[in-house]
């Protein structure tokens, strides 16, 4: 895959990691929006990638996530669900947006289709990063 990327003469830098296994190759506050579409599942990205996305974000900056709601995944979803909102209650980030979207993909089989129309819906999140508090000096 990062060959095709690079071979678009699209991206100015393409690097190689396992997000949720190893840290990002990004400095800390570095990108002022950071999305993961499609990769927030079950078998894929851990729900433990949530603090090293928020490392590298901006203060200020925006995440946008996506996951899906079909049978097979919402064991993932809760638990990723649980993230957020730790993470929210913490102060490190808000809930901007908790968008269910219907007719997210295709579905595979039948088991795999939320409303049995044939389609797997999905929620898209986004947050903002809270700024750094500032310390009040003596």
């Amino acid at each position: 895959m990062l060959e095709r990327a690079r071979s678009t003469g699209l991206y100015q830098e393409l690097r190689l990691c396992v997000l949720g296994r190893e840290p990002l190759p990004a400095p800390a506050e570095h990108y002022d929006a950071v999305t993961v579409v499609g990769a927030l599942s079950e078998g894929q990205v851990p729900c433990s990638v949530l603090p090293e996305l928020l490392r590298v974000t901006k203060p200020g900056g925006f995440l946008c996530l996506t996951t899906r709601s079909n049978p097979s995944n919402l064991r993932y979803k809760a638990e990723l669900e649980a993230a957020l909102g730790q993470l929210e209650r913490r102060g490190a980030w808000q809930k901007l947006l908790a968008q269910e979207v219907e007719y997210w993909e295709r579905a595979t089989t039948e088991e795999e289709s939320t409303q049995g129309n044939g389609y797997i819906s999905g929620v898209v999140y986004i947050y903002q990063k809270c700024p750094v508090p500032h310390l009040v000096e003596d």
